[in-house]
């Protein structure tokens, strides 16, 4: 499968590398994988989506934490010097942001352990997703944020393909519309399954196993 890159209009260090086929994440099959390993894990690049995903936020704008989804954690750290040097306010006792994630337990439930439950209670959260495809992740990640005691500040993500999740913005850099004929669909609507067609790779946080991908002229086995 061939890799085709998408730029952002507001970095160039910030591009979408991705590849038509047929795809399985936890809660749905995409016809698009994005691979987006290089801008939460390469320094430049995770702090140029920081940056970007700053500006989407008032002065005025209270975040205590961030909470991130998807390993985004680098980006989370950055973020948090952004938001910081773009004048945003803290409650927090020493003027600072707390950068967390949940756990995942045995029932597929995220959870807070008992030493970072002060961080989210009665705190200003805001969630950092890698991607928003149909919205369930960004669903249980509000969820769980609210039972600890949390509120949400604001949410951000690379890509969404969803605009609004329980009534919340999603403030992402790159929209569906960015990728023509992107499309999403439950396991049991899934028209490639119905036609036969088989999974070209499985989708996780941490990115895609079973496939072979074409990029610069050089083919990569994941």
């Amino acid at each position: 499968m061939q890799v085709f890159k998408i730029n952002s209009s507001y970095n160039n260090l910030i591009n979408l590398k991705v590849s038509q086929g047929h795809f399985a994440t936890t809660s749905s099959h995409i016809n698009y994988y994005i691979d987006l390993t290089t801008l939460k894990a390469r320094a430049s690049e995770a702090k140029a989506v920081a940056k970007s995903m700053s500006h989407e936020y008032m002065a005025t704008t209270i975040v205590d934490t961030i909470v991130c989804i998807d390993k985004t954690d680098v980006i989370g750290a950055y973020l948090a010097d952004a938001l910081t040097d773009e004048g945003i306010m803290s409650m927090n006792e020493h003027k600072t942001m707390y950068v967390t994630t949940p756990q995942l337990n045995s029932m597929g439930q995220l959870t807070f352990k008992d030493d970072v439950i002060p961080m989210i209670k009665n705190r200003h959260v805001l969630l950092l997703l890698a991607t928003a495809t149909t919205g369930q992740t960004t669903e249980k990640a509000i969820e769980c944020i609210t039972y600890y005691g949390g509120t949400i500040a604001g949410i951000s993500a690379i890509f969404s393909a969803v605009d609004n999740v329980q009534g919340h913005d999603i403030h992402s850099i790159f929209h569906m519309k960015d990728i023509e004929g992107y499309a999403s669909y439950s396991s049991h609507d899934c028209p490639f399954c119905k036609a036969g067609v088989p999974l070209d790779g499985l989708v996780s946080a941490g990115g895609i196993s079973g496939s072979k991908f074409t990029y610069d002229g050089i083919t990569h086995l994941s």
